[in-house]
């Protein structure tokens, strides 16, 4: 690996950032970012990426490598958890299993942020379409992930349509916004666009960078929750985006040229959501322990792929 590239990112003033916060929280300060300030913040990012990523999809060509890459990224979505699932079954059980399948096959908007804010950073740009290709990405890993559940748990309690437990993750916040700014900006005019151009750009690695502290204190004090399920849930935290990532690395070269996209695709697949799939769990899988597959995807593999991860996939990309 180019260690200039892991030491630019490792001395990233976003990822210090994220390190305060987990210090920050072992010595137990009383630093504190306001519950609303962080609502604000985490709504300001994804409208930024989303908003931006309609206006550059707006001025480019609906390409077949579009259609494709849209397909790409679905298949991704539903391949991780159906490997995930039988890997953690017999040592987690199914409901634990499943819901873990679903958080690493569904995708992280936090990490993608991240990830946009990484590529930047090294002048490197991506498609619009990618934001189109992360919202899609949010469903079919939560629906596979319960249909594994269902098909082996031999006993469960009050079932829950599919069609509630899609519509639940569609209508999820983080969701909603992504994709409401998404079309929003396909569909507004580009001078009219021009007057919120420093809103949604100039300022955004400043809020990342903010957002990033209030991410390293919730890891710090959530990673705690997976300590009783032994080994197996850590190295499958770090094991799982390496593979995912690396393997997407190599495949992406199929399906496009651009090494933005390419390297978008391997984030997606390396990230695991701790937002979405959560919030729709919790309604269809009530079962399912939100104090392991949360820690691990927030305090074990989100740490992962922000530090060595996307250097590691940047890296793999320029070789293939």
């Amino acid at each position: 690996m180019n260690v200039e590239l892991l030491l630019s990112t490792l001395t990233n003033p976003t990822l210090l950032f994220f390190l305060l916060g987990i210090v920050a929280t072992a010595i137990k300060s009383d630093l504190e970012i306001p519950a609303p300030s962080a609502k604000f913040i985490s709504l300001y990012l994804l409208f930024s990426i989303g908003f931006k990523g309609g206006q550059e999809l707006v001025h480019g060509e609906l390409t077949p490598e579009i259609y494709l890459s849209l397909f790409f990224g679905l298949l991704i979505a539903a391949a991780i958890p159906l490997y995930s699932f039988f890997l953690l079954k017999r040592k987690l059980g199914v409901v634990n299993a499943g819901a873990i399948a679903a958080t690493y096959g569904s995708v992280s908007a936090v990490t993608f942020v991240a990830a946009a804010g990484f590529l930047e950073a090294q002048g490197v740009t991506f498609g619009g379409h990618m934001v189109a290709v992360m919202a899609l990405m949010e469903v079919p890993a939560i629906v596979v992930g319960v249909l594994l559940i269902k098909l082996f748990q031999k006993q469960r309690q009050r079932p829950e349509s599919m069609g509630s437990i899609i519509k639940h993750a569609f209508t999820n916040g983080s969701v909603v916004m992504i994709l409401g700014s998404l079309v929003i900006g396909i569909l507004s005019d580009s001078k009219q666009a021009e007057g919120i151009k420093p809103f949604t750009t100039d300022i955004f690695k400043g809020f990342l960078a903010i957002f990033l502290l209030e991410m390293g204190m919730l890891t710090a004090k959530r990673i705690r929750g997976a300590f009783h399920y032994g080994a197996v849930p850590f190295i499958f935290g770090i094991l799982a985006p390496m593979v995912n990532g690396c393997a997407v690395a190599f495949l992406s070269q199929f399906v496009t040229s651009d090494p933005g996209n390419r390297f978008m695709f391997s984030i997606l697949a390396a990230s695991a959501s701790y937002i979405a799939v959560p919030a729709s769990l919790k309604l269809a899988v009530p079962d399912a322990d939100p104090g392991l597959y949360v820690p691990l995807a927030l305090g074990i593999t989100f740490p992962f792929n922000i530090t060595i991860g996307m250097p590691l996939y940047l890296h793999l990309i320029t070789q293939f």
